[in-house]
């Protein structure tokens, strides 16, 4: 059973902690919040896009959470600058993102280098001096959509503790890949952390305890309080493997400016390496080999009491789909505080 709530939207019975709303009542409420902190027009609608789509693809987190966070960062109170090219070659440039939200600078960033591989076959861009940039699958989504080799990482602030270390080196580091083929794109999108820290942050903001095992207090003792963890730190994923695919993707960064925004080499940084597949086989080959190749993995025969084997990203496009249709479910708290910085106040989120 469902009934209206006093914001216009659906309680979903079984989810007594929750709400349900369209994408459109979504992007709305995010609006005003990111309004009401400084973020309007263009730069609050492109963030809003990807938060919503994030919420459709199933991910908590990186939904409306995510503007609590940005309307509770220091930077997001700091000046901000036009994003602009500093360097430039045919094949690269390197951004300045002037302190502008991650979302903004690294859509921007994915725009031009989208622009350059289509001109020039390929393209490097990175770009430096900005915070939270999101999904990384978000923006490769958009560069395979125009049929194009994506390779996308973000290095960020230290959050992840490398084996073995008491406090955090390394930021939560995602690496993403996107693929075109004849049936629509194919992403593979991981972080590099054991629990990314917009999990984190929403398990502390809600009082929820993390699971054993990933998480520091600041002395790098083990810890399941997220409030504790937040001026600590997590594990990377995979132990070794998982720090020194971190690790490289923090090095990327340097590569993207990360030492050019405040000095420090362990920085927030995004890095796009863009191919048009053309260039290495022509006449529409890649796309088509690529969906042959899908299809192989989809055909391999399964063990007893398995339906189906999925490639990376399907689940998010179904998601997506039927989230479409029956809305999305986001935290009441989430919604509550979000009225309230679109009111002109304030909540604590970090």
């Amino acid at each position: 059973m469902q009934k209206t709530t006093s914001f216009g939207t659906l309680l979903d019975a079984d989810h007594p902690d929750f709400l349900r709303l369209t994408p459109q009542e979504a992007a709305e409420l995010g609006q005003r919040a990111l309004e009401a902190v400084g973020y309007s027009g263009e730069d609050a609608r492109i963030t809003i896009d990807q938060l919503v789509d994030n919420s459709l693809c199933g991910y908590r987190f990186a939904g409306l959470p995510r503007v609590l966070a940005i309307a509770t960062d220091v930077k997001t109170k700091q000046a901000r600058r036009p994003v602009s090219i500093v360097r430039e070659t045919p094949v690269s440039a390197l951004i300045d993102g002037g302190n502008n939200i991650g979302y903004v600078a690294a859509y921007r960033a994915a725009e031009i280098a989208i622009k350059k591989a289509k001109t020039s076959g390929m393209a490097t861009v990175g770009a430096y001096d900005s915070y939270y940039s999101g999904r990384n699958a978000y923006f490769v989504e958009k560069i395979v959509k125009e049929g194009l080799v994506a390779f996308h990482t973000s290095a960020a602030f230290p959050r992840v503790l490398p084996p073995g270390a008491a406090k955090p080196m390394l930021g939560t580091n995602p690496i993403c890949f996107g693929f075109p083929s004849d049936n629509g794109p194919v992403v593979v999108d991981m972080g590099t952390a054991s629990f990314m820290w917009g999990e984190v942050m929403l398990h502390a903001h809600l009082g929820e305890p993390m699971p054993e095992g990933v998480g520091f207090d600041e002395q790098g003792r083990p810890s399941t309080d997220a409030s504790k963890v937040l001026k600590g730190g997590v594990a990377p994923f995979g132990g070794h493997k998982g720090y020194g695919l971190s690790f490289a993707i923090q090095a990327l960064g340097i590569l993207a400016g990360a030492h050019l925004a405040k000095g420090q080499v362990r920085d927030y940084a995004f890095f796009f390496w863009v191919v048009d597949p053309e260039i290495m086989l022509p006449g529409g080959e890649f796309p088509k080999q690529m969906a042959e190749y899908v299809k192989q993995i989809k055909d391999t025969p399964k063990q007893p009491g398995v339906e189906e084997i999925r490639i990376p990203s399907e689940r998010a496009y179904r998601e997506r789909e039927r989230r479409r249709k029956e809305g999305i479910l986001v935290d009441r708290k989430v919604v509550e505080s979000l009225k309230i910085i679109a009111h002109g106040g304030s909540v604590n989120y970090q």
